[in-house]
């Protein structure tokens, strides 16, 4: 059997229960679940391990017991596509979107991106952010066709529930009420050495949505004044351009 062919059946026993590879046998040449499944339960366990770090506040949500058992839903259904353990679990959100058992959680899913984006953050490529001395250079008559470069830290979760609110106060000591129930949009970005979570004015979401997939600036705010007429284009932009969501400037 081809190497190639040996390590993938190997890699794919290793999720699902009861299976065992050829190779693994006893000294008489029986398969040997057991000795196999030594392995399989150190993987499980390691990827487990590495999904309770990276989404902690999700954990808190439901409960140890219940994200344990939510984690080997998803290592059995999702194996890993990189070799860097860190990235492990870029489709957990997605995952826990369709996943039933957490329907009673509405808001899961969309803590777990901001913990997937936060993470990702972490380990994005450093970059100095653009100020509003570079984009003054450029003049007034020049804004509407400017494309800005997002930084390679940000992201943006829009969510229909007050996610950053929830986020920010469990990462307390004591958890507090947050006292509203409005949908909130969530940038996350790096620009210096700590990551950041910002919940963005609601008159902003859409302005921010569009320029960090590449809009002009022009477009942009067309599609926030379109959601909103008291949209306030100069503030939005400073405010965006203060918490370092961009990298640099396209003209």
């Amino acid at each position: 059997m081809p190497p190639a062919t040996t390590q993938l059946q190997f890699v794919t026993a290793l999720l699902q229960p009861g299976a065992t590879p050829a190779g693994i046998t006893t000294a008489h040449g029986a398969p040997d679940p057991v000795r196999f499944a030594v392995y399989r339960n150190n993987v499980v366990a390691s990827l487990s391990k590495a999904l309770e770090q990276r989404f902690p506040v999700t954990e808190q949500l439901v409960g140890e017991e219940f994200f344990r058992g939510m984690a080997r839903a998803f290592i059995a259904a999702r194996r890993p596509q990189s070799a860097v353990i860190a990235e492990y679990g870029d489709t957990l959100p997605d995952f826990i979107q369709n996943f039933e058992p957490a329907a009673s959680v509405p808001y899961l899913a969309d803590i777990a991106r901001i913990e997937m984006f936060w993470t990702r953050a972490y380990h994005a490529a450093d970059a100095a952010p653009i100020t509003l001395q570079s984009l003054a250079a450029i003049g007034p008559q020049g804004l509407p066709s400017l494309r800005l470069t997002r930084h390679p830290s940000a992201a943006l979760v829009r969510s229909a529930y007050p996610a950053g609110s929830i986020w920010a106060a469990h990462k307390q000591e004591r958890i507090e009420p947050i006292g509203h129930a409005r949908p909130e949009t969530v940038l996350i970005v790096r620009p210096d050495a700590d990551v950041m979570v910002h919940v963005l004015p609601p008159s902003d979401a859409a302005f921010a949505a569009a320029l960090l997939d590449g809009a002009p600036l022009g477009e942009a705010a067309e599609q926030a004044l379109a959601g909103n007429p008291a949209f306030d284009f100069g503030t939005a932009l400073v405010g965006l351009i203060g918490l370092g969501a961009f990298s640099a400037i396209a003209c």
